[in-house]
This record gives structure tokens, sequence and C-alpha cells, in this order.
């Protein structure tokens, strides 16, 4: 069993200061950040991360049987740190029709499947009326499960497609099934770095504008950050400050998710892989300085499994999910499985020191046999 660091002390000076602020309730600042993400003590970043996680959720660790559906990787933004898209008519290329998704989806009938996962790349010839279908079949095979769809990034470029406000284009699709929405989209929200890497997606700004429709909308979503590229580290404690003003106004984060870069067939793929280190410390910073935020993943098709179940020890209270078939990051070199069973993440869990929970998608627990 993993003993819990809760009781380590850090060695060093400014982690004391930050740790009484916290236990005093004041919120840290972009000083704060830094100065973690300077500090050499993981052991006592992790000490601190993981006294909020366990004051906020005990031993449990969260997780969720789901599927991913990615249904298209043909896509006009072409971001250079994507292995996963495609020109159309390029080998490999591909678009599901409402009925290969039907196909996916049934191949899993008999499997307790809480929430279907669903982004793809932005392709400009199918119609709006396309994702309705994808919608509404989902929803009619597995209509109790909850259909978690659609970027911030794709629901900007399905309002165009409508003709419809933000507002009005996210009234459609939760008639047509939607009823959450994935974090993904905004990966570091600077300039400087979307000027670089990712020119032709939305900005932080419309990111941030779009994901606050979709609160007032009354649809809960996740929070992402593309990390270990190009970003400095004040980018990354301006990403996480600006996420926490939003959730400030809308409280619509439900869990907020670091994605560790893979460069393996992008256009980045000189860079070296993050280190566990920088990893495990991202996760820790992100649950000190997401303060408002109820859940910190640690995504284990990014880190993979052996070091998420030591992110459960530095402030994740999450491991997502089964994901059955997982493509984007794999694409990118990700060494991870595919997918996990219920059981591989149960014991995933459990050896680490914590009590597994199943939850829905809005971490409900599950009661299962």
């Amino acid at each position: 069993m993993m003993k819990s660091n809760q009781t380590v002390t850090p060695t060093d000076p400014s982690l004391v200061e930050i740790r009484e602020k916290i236990q005093c309730g004041i919120r840290l600042n972009a000083e704060d950040g830094l100065s973690l993400y300077r500090s050499p003590d993981l052991i006592g970043i992790g000490a601190i991360a993981d006294e909020v996680r366990r004051n906020r959720h005990g031993r449990n660790a969260f997780f969720v049987y789901n599927q991913h559906i990615n249904y298209t990787n043909v896509c006009i933004n072409r971001c250079k740190f994507c292995a996963f898209a495609r020109d159309k008519g390029d080998n490999g290329a591909y678009t599901m029709t409402a009925d290969d998704v039907a196909e996916r989806i049934s191949a899993r009938k008999d499997e307790p499947v809480q929430e279907i996962h669903m982004v793809g790349g932005i392709n400009p010839e199918l119609p709006f009326d396309y994702y309705l279908e994808l919608l509404a079949t989902i929803r009619c095979l597995r209509p109790t499960a909850t259909i978690k769809a659609f970027t911030a990034v794709e629901i900007d470029h399905l309002a165009t497609l409508s003709g419809n406000t933000i507002a009005g284009t996210l009234d459609e699709l939760k008639q047509a099934g939607l009823s959450m929405v994935p974090g993904g989209g905004a990966e570091v929200m600077s300039d400087r770095v979307r000027n670089a890497l990712f020119p032709n997606k939305i900005n932080g700004e419309r990111w941030l504008s779009v994901t606050e429709e979709i609160h007032r909308a009354g649809l809960v979503s996740n929070a992402t950050m593309l990390y270990g590229h190009m970003e400095t580290k004040e980018e990354r404690i301006a990403h996480f400050i600006r996420l926490r003003e939003l959730q400030d106004r809308t409280g619509g984060f439900s869990a907020f998710i670091p994605l560790a870069f893979h460069s393996k067939n992008t256009g980045l793929d000189n860079l070296a892989q993050t280190t566990a280190f920088d990893d495990l410390k991202t996760v820790a910073i992100a649950r000190l300085m997401l303060d408002n935020f109820a859940h910190i993943k640690a995504y284990w098709v990014m880190i993979g499994e052996k070091l998420a179940q030591v992110a459960l020890s530095f402030g994740a209270d999450d491991l997502d999910g089964t994901i059955i078939e997982e493509t984007i990051t794999h694409m990118a070199g990700a060494k991870s499985a595919k997918g996990l069973t219920r059981t591989q993440i149960h014991d995933m869990i459990t050896d680490a020191g914590y009590t597994p929970v199943e939850r829905d998608a809005f971490y409900q627990p599950v009661l299962t046999n």
C-alpha cells in the first residue's frame, strides 16, 4: 500500500508559507503558483496537495465506466501538437456515419457504460444536422448514459454551421441529447503559444466566452491544460487563474484534467516526453491553485497507469475511466493501455491505498453488482 504523504513537513521555506495560507483559507496568487513550480521539494508540494485532497474527498478515488468516440479526424485547424488530425483525402482520414457510431455503441451494449465521450476534428464538410443525428443515435441506443460531447472549439464551429447563437445552438444540441461538455480545446491560454502552435483554433478569450455560455445553458463541463511543449510556467499559472476566475462566475466546471503532451507524429516530435517530476508537480499545483474545482483527474492515458496511481497522493482524486478505446493520444505515442476494465481500475486504486468509487458523469456513486 502506498503511504500518504500528508504528514510530511516541506523542506522548502516558501512551501511553509503557502501551506499556512491554504490552511487559513487564503487563495493562492500567481506568485505562489510560480513558487510551487520553482520549488524542488516535490514531496512537500505533494503533501500540501494531499491535505487539500483529503479534506475534500477523504480516501475516495473516483472512476467512470465510459466509452470514447472520435467521429472524425478530418480537421482544418491542423495544430502543430496534434498527431490525430488529417486533411480530407489523406491516408487514414475518416469520418464516421451515424450508422458507424451506432455500431460502436451497440458493440458494447452489454457493458454498463455510464458516459459516452465524443469529440472530433473541425471538418468543414459536415452539416449541423450530422451532429444532431449523432447525438440522437447515441441517446436512442444508450438512453441512460450521459453524452459528453463537443469541446468549446467544436461548439463554436457548430454555431457557425447552425447560423444560430451559441445559446441557441446549445439548446438544439441539448434537445438532441447533449448532457455535458468535455474540457479540451483551450490547450494553454497564451496568445504567444497559440500563434506558434494552433493559430487556426479559437483563442483563449473565445474559449472562455463559449464555455461561459455552456455553463449558462445549464451544462457542466470539464477543463484541461496541455502542458510540456513550449509554454512557460508563468503561462501555466495564468491558465489556472483564468479557469479559476470563470469558475468563480459560473460554478460550471466539474473537473480539471492536466494533459501531458506527447510529441510522436506531431510537428513537435523533437521534444522529449514530460517527466514524472513535472507530471506530479502539475497535478499537485492544479489542486492547490484551482481551489474552486471539486475534482482533479490523473488521466492515466496521458501519464501511464503507474504514475496515475502515485498522483492520487499528489492531489488527484479521479482516474477518469475505462475509456475502452482511446485514439488521439496513442497516435501521438502514448504507451498506456487503450482501455482498462473496471477490475483493473478498481485494483489500481486499491493497490495505491485508496477506496474505489465508481461514479456517473456527475460524480454520483454507481451501485454495482
